[in-house]
C-alpha cells in the first residue's frame, strides 16, 4: 500500500514538473534569441 502512494506522488510530482516545464518553453526560447542577439557566447569574441 504504502508503495503505491509513494508512486502515485511521484507520478503527481513529475507530471506538475513537466506541466511547468512546458509552460516555461515559450520564455526560454525567446531568452535564447535574445541571447543570441546580444552575442553573450562563451570563448573569444572576434575583432570588430
Amino acid at each position: 500500500m504504502a508503495r503505491r502512494l509513494l508512486i502515485a506522488q511521484a507520478a503527481v510530482l513529475t507530471a506538475l514538473g513537466l506541466g511547468i516545464f512546458v509552460k516555461e518553453i515559450p520564455g526560454l526560447i525567446r531568452e535564447i534569441r535574445i541571447w543570441r542577439m546580444v552575442g553573450l557566447r562563451g570563448g573569444p569574441r572576434r575583432p570588430r
